[in-house]
Order: C-alpha cells, then sequence, then structure tokens
C-alpha cells in the first residue's frame, strides 16, 4: 500500500495535470490539442504525464469527469442544506450565463468536437452519461423547488429535459459567436417562467 504522502502527491499531481488540461481544452477545443500542449501548460515532464494519460482522449475523459463532479457536488450541497429553491436556481442560471459570456472558459467546444469526431457507437455511453450526469443535476435543483412547493407538482424529468435543450440551445448560439445578451437574458426568463408554472 503506497503511504499516504506519496498517494497525496500523485493526487496532486494527476490534479494540476487536469487543471492544465481543462485550460487548454477551452482555449483549443478539442480536436487541435495534442499531448504537447498539455505538458507545456502544466509544465510537467512528458514522462509524468504519461505515467497518468496515455492519450488527449484519457485526459479529455478525465476532465470531464472532474468537471460532472464538481458541478453535482455543488448542486448536492445545495439540495441538502434545503437552501430557497429560487436561490439555487438562480445561481445555477448565473452559473450557466458567465460560462455563455466567457465561453472561451467553456468546455462545450471541445465536448462537440470530440462527439462528432468519432463513431457514435464509440461515443454513445460517454454522451449518454454526460447527459444523465446533467439531467439529475437538474432534476435534482427542481426536485429541491417541488419539495418547497414552487415547482408545481409534473413530469420533472422532461422539464429537466427542456431545461437542458434551452442551455445547450444557447452554448450553440454562443459558439457560433450569434449569442446576444439580450437573447440569453430573454431565453432565462421564459425558462424561469415556464419552471413556475
Amino acid at each position: 500500500m503506497a503511504r499516504p504522502h506519496i498517494e497525496r502527491r500523485r493526487k496532486d499531481k494527476q490534479k494540476k495535470i487536469l487543471e492544465a488540461a481543462r485550460r487548454v481544452f477551452c482555449r483549443k477545443g478539442f480536436l487541435a490539442v495534442k499531448m504537447q500542449d498539455i505538458i507545456d501548460e502544466c509544465g510537467i515532464s512528458r514522462g509524468g504525464i504519461y505515467i497518468y494519460y496515455a492519450s488527449v482522449d484519457e485526459v479529455f475523459l478525465d476532465v470531464m469527469r472532474q468537471r460532472n463532479a464538481e458541478g453535482i457536488s455543488s448542486i448536492n450541497k445545495s439540495v441538502e442544506t434545503r437552501e430557497p429553491f429560487w436561490h439555487v436556481l438562480d445561481t445555477y442560471i448565473a452559473k450557466q450565463k458567465e460560462r455563455l459570456v466567457r465561453f472561451e472558459n467553456s468546455l462545450f467546444r471541445a465536448y462537440c468536437e470530440y462527439i462528432f469526431s468519432k463513431p457514435m457507437a464509440a461515443v454513445h455511453a460517454f454522451r449518454d452519461s454526460q447527459l444523465a450526469n446533467l439531467r439529475g443535476s437538474v432534476e435534482a435543483i427542481l426536485r429541491l423547488g417541488e419539495s418547497q412547493g414552487v415547482v408545481a407538482n409534473g413530469d420533472i424529468t422532461q422539464l429537466a429535459i427542456f431545461f437542458i435543450a434551452v442551455i445547450d440551445g444557447l452554448s450553440v448560439l454562443a459558439l457560433g459567436d450569434a449569442l446576444t445578451q439580450e437573447t440569453m437574458d430573454a431565453q432565462f426568463e421564459l425558462l424561469r417562467n415556464v419552471i413556475a408554472q
């Protein structure tokens, strides 16, 4: 069994790699990234990176897993502490708006490039897990609202899918540099109104 300080150093180095890789994927997407880009960004030797990852694909998948875990953890804390629904929802929407305005800090382009550059059979499970994670997070927020009597009892799963479709649609507009602040604000206001019904 590895000593605790050795294991901690391993985890710290892996975290450093993933943080650097996330910045690279946000800047360059997925297709343009080479392992050397990640090496240069994190300042770890080629051999040091290959101890953890054999390919850009492996790094990207781990970056996405880490991002999902962070998002789910944040939402779960809000739900577990029973924060007011509108506060949780507005915080989530504010994070989405920030991501859309600062799209260069988003993994959406890299995600799309990854999905569309691979055979569909190869990415099917990954795509489905991404959707399931996102839907689970949004459903948790909506169920919090339902439990507080703010969101009407109804098909929370379908409402969550609608919510995701709005965010993904806005992401596509941002990706094409066609999203305006006015459009974004109007769409999120409509989404809030649908949820409040």
